[in-house]
């Protein structure tokens, strides 16, 4: 169970999203204000905060700036504010992602999911031996067999993913959301050539897998290859 601070002015979103993260089994508290939610983050010291841009006393993206002055809790920004400008401005001053409202419920519990997942990760020791393939999340290396192998950021990110979910099956629609950040609708396809791209540098194909297997249907997992 995870304690997560929600801070959202609208009564009815900060509800269902309360609702919804406490049917999941975390312990949530809710703040309407950003000094309020400021108050709770620094006194209870959560593992995820749900942030609002659109306050009424002090604007998000301050909020956020005053918390990572003194916690690297995850914050999951939801706004109604989009464009690329706004995104790529509330990343770069700490968020770990941004959903834009409106949202469905499954996006959010995704998002949820997702980011705590990577905080978790990181705090992790040493890295994750799967067979003879070693994945090192906090160097950003990997190898095969005692080879370094030459990843792409990208393909670093979907073998760490992976490699954290070993043995579960782990959809593509959950790795738009974690790799590449895109809300469920967004095209699979760049799942499907990284996808491709990583078997051949894990010496396997769809045909003859190794590591990564399909699911069909549902999704892809790694596991260690058979004797």
């Amino acid at each position: 169970m995870s304690r997560v601070i929600v801070v959202e002015d609208d009564f009815e979103i900060r509800h269902l999203v309360a609702e919804t993260l406490a049917r999941q089994g975390h312990d949530v508290e809710s703040a309407a204000t950003a000094m309020e939610g400021l108050r709770q983050v620094v006194g209870s010291s959560p593992d995820l905060v749900i942030l609002d841009l659109g306050l009424p006393d002090l604007d998000g993206s301050e909020l956020l700036r005053m918390i990572r002055a003194v916690s690297q809790v995850p914050v999951v920004v939801i706004t109604a504010r989009e464009g690329d400008e706004s995104v790529v401005r509330t990343l770069d001053a700490g968020a770990d992602d941004y959903l834009v409202k409106p949202f469905s419920v499954a996006q959010l519990e995704a998002r949820v999911r997702a980011v705590l997942r990577r905080a978790e990760s990181g705090r992790r020791d040493g890295p994750i031996v799967i067979g003879g393939l070693v994945v090192d999340p906090s160097s950003r290396e990997a190898s095969l067999d005692g080879e370094p192998l030459d990843l792409s950021p990208k393909e670093f990110d979907l073998l760490r993913v992976l490699a954290e979910r070993a043995g579960e099956v782990v959809s593509k629609r959950e790795l738009m959301a974690e790799v590449w950040r895109e809300p469920y609708g967004g095209s699979e396809r760049s799942v499907d050539v990284h996808l491709s791209w990583l078997r051949k540098k894990l010496g396997e194909s769809a045909q003859q897998p190794r590591y990564l297997r399909t699911v069909h249907g549902v999704g892809v997992k790694l596991v260690e290859p058979e004797s």
